[in-house]
C-alpha cells in the first residue's frame, strides 16, 4: 500500500543494478513446485522456479567488475545519461541462499530478512515466479482462488511479509525495449501501484536522470521516472496484523511515468495509479481478536489463505465484482470477519464496490478506487495477465504503521479506519527492526490455484 519502491537496504562490495547481462555468477533460478486445480481434490504439481529482482543484483561494466552503480550513487563517468548507462552496464547471475537468504525446499519459499555474507549484509528480498527459464508465470485469477500456507510467526511489528501479482510483461520488457537484454531470467520490468522511482532500470534505460540518493536509506535513491501498473496484494503481514488489497491503474500495463501522472507528493491522488487501494485489514475494519498471536486465526503457527475472485457472470471473462476471503488453520476453515465500524453494514466481510464507498465514506478518505476504474480494472489487469511476487521488507517510508500500527499519526487513533494493528506508533525503524530482529523470516508453501472451490 505504502510499499517503499525498492524494498531494501542492501550493503554489500560491489553493488549495482542493470539490464545487460554478466557472465561473472552464474544465473541459477531456485526451483519451487505449485499445483494447478481443475476441481476438488484434482490438482496437477508444476515444477517452476523464483527470479529475484533486478534492483538486487550487482551491476557492474560490461568489461569487467567496476560497479556502475555503489551505495545510493551511480557512477557518473559509467552512468552520464540512461542509454549510455544501459550500454555500460551488465547484470549479473545471484547467489540466493548466500547472499540474499532466499532458500527453496519443494513447494516451499523462505525468505529471510537480514543475511550476512561473505562480502555483504543483505536486507530484505523480492522474488518472481517463473513459467519458464525466460519468462514468468501470468495469472489470470477471475472466476478463479489462490491458495497458498504462511508461516510468519517469525515476523514482528514494521515487517512485511508480501505476496502479491502486478501487471508485469511476461519477459520483463525484453521485447518492447531493445536495451533490455537481460529480460525476465535476470528479474526486470518490475511495476506496481506505488509507482516507484526507485526501481534502477525501467524501459530498458537506467533512472539516473534527476536520481537523488535516500536521505534514510543508504542504499536507494529516486530517480525521475517511476514504474507504474495494476496490484493486487493478496497478502501484506506480519504476525500482528494483515491486509488484502486490490489497486486499480487507468494504465492498462507497465508504464514509465513522470511528473504529475505519477502520483508523488501533494498529487497522491492525481496519478495514474490507485495508491491507497480498498484494503481489508480486520483490525482496521473493527474486529480485533481476529488475527494474531492467539487469535482466531493465531500467526503462531502455519495457516492457509485463501482468496476468491468471484466475476459477475461466474466466468473467466467476466467483470470482477467480490474478492473473497477464507482461512484454514489446524483442519478448520475459518470464514473472514466481519466488519464492526458504527455507519458501515455489519455483513460486510469481503471486497466489493459497496464495501469500497462505504469504507472511504466513512473513513473519510478519498475515493481513489473508484476513481481509477474499481474492481471492474483490478479484472482487466489478471485479463491481461499479473505477475506473482514475494517479498519481505522494512518500510524506509512509513515504517509499516499504515500497516500494523495508528496511521496517519496526525489523527486520533480513536477515529474510523486509524488504528490498524496493536504495533506502537514508535516501532517499524528500520534500524531498530534490522538490528532487533536479523533472524526474522516468512515462509510461502503449498501455493495452489484453480476454479473456486478446488484448493482446499
Amino acid at each position: 500500500m505504502f510499499r517503499a519502491a525498492a524494498l531494501l537496504a542492501f550493503s554489500f562490495l560491489a553493488v549495482s543494478y542493470g539490464q545487460q547481462v554478466g557472465t561473472l555468477t552464474a544465473e541459477t533460478h531456485p526451483t519451487l513446485s505449485i499445483q494447478q486445480c481443475t476441481g476438488a481434490g484434482s490438482c496437477q504439481t508444476q515444477s517452476r522456479a523464483v527470479v529475484l529482482d533486478s534492483n538486487w543484483r550487482w551491476l557492474h561494466t560490461t568489461s569487467g567488475s567496476t560497479n556502475c552503480y555503489t551505495g545510493n550513487e551511480w557512477d557518473a563517468s559509467l552512468c552520464p545519461d540512461p542509454a549510455t548507462c544501459a550500454s555500460n552496464c551488465a547484470l549479473d547471475g545471484a547467489d540466493y541462499s548466500g547472499t540474499y537468504g532466499i532458500t527453496t525446499s519443494g513447494n516451499a519459499l523462505t525468505l529471510k530478512f537480514v543475511t550476512n555474507g561473505p562480502y555483504s549484509t543483505n536486507i530484505g528480498s523480492r522474488v518472481y515466479l517463473m513459467e519458464s527459464e525466460s519468462a514468468y508465470q501470468m495469472f489470470n485469477l477471475k472466476n478463479q482462488e489462490f491458495t497458498f500456507d504462511i508461516d510468519m510467526s517469525q515476523l514482528p511489528c514494521g515487517l512485511n511479509g508480501a505476496l502479491y501479482f502486478s501487471q508485469m510483461e511476461a519477459d520483463g520488457g525484453m521485447s518492447k525495449f531493445s536495451t533490455n537484454a537481460a529480460g525476465a531470467k535476470y528479474g526486470t520490468g518490475y511495476c506496481d501501484s506505488q509507482c516507484p522511482h526507485d526501481i534502477k532500470f525501467i524501459n530498458g534505460e537506467a533512472n539516473v536522470a534527476g536520481w537523488e540518493p535516500s536521505p534514510n536509506d543508504q542504499n536507494a535513491g529516486k530517480g525521475q521516472y517511476g514504474s507504474c501498473c495494476a496490484e493486487m496484494d493478496i497478502w501484506e503481514a506480519n504476525s500482528m496484523a494483515a491486509a488484502f488489497t486490490p489497486h486499480p491503474c487507468t494504465v492498462k500495463e507497465p508504464t514509465r511515468c513522470e511528473g504529475n501522472d505519477c502520483g508523488d507528493d501533494d498529487n497522491r491522488y492525481g496519478g495514474v495509479c490507485d495508491k491507497d487501494g480498498c484494503d481489508f485489514n480486520s483490525f482496521r475494519m473493527g474486529d480485533q481478536t481476529f488475527l494474531g498471536p492467539g487469535k482466531t486465526v493465531d500467526t503462531n503457527s502455519k495457516f492457509t489463505v485463501v482468496t476468491q475472485f468471484v466475476t459477475a457472470d461466474n466466468s473467466t471473462s467476466g467483470a470482477l465484482t467480490e474478492i473473497r476471503r477464507l482461512y484454514v488453520q489446524n483442519g478448520q476453515v475459518i470464514q473472514n470477519s466481519k466488519v464492526n465500524i458504527p455507519g458501515m453494514d455489519a455483513s460486510l466481510d469481503s471486497i466489493t464496490e459497496d464495501f469500497c464507498t462505504s469504507q472511504k465514506t466513512v473513513f473519510g478518505d478519498t475515493n481513489s478506487f473508484q476513481d481509477k476504474g474499481g474492481l471492474a480494472a483490478m479484472g482487466d489487469a489478471f485479463q491481461a495477465g499479473m505477475v506473482l511476487v514475494m517479498s519481505i521488507w522494512d518500510d524506509h517510508e512509513a515504517k509499516m504503521l499504515w500497516l500494523d500500527s495508528n496511521y496517519p499519526l496526525d489523527k486520533d487513533a480513536s477515529e474510523p479506519g486509524v488504528a490498524r494493528g496493536t504495533c506502537a506508533t514508535t516501532s517499524g525503524e528500520p534500524t531498530d527492526v534490522e538490528s532487533q530482529s536479523p533472524n526474522a523470516q516468512v515462509t510461502f508453501s503449498n501455493i495452489k490455484f484453480g476454479p473456486i472451490g478446488s484448493t482446499f
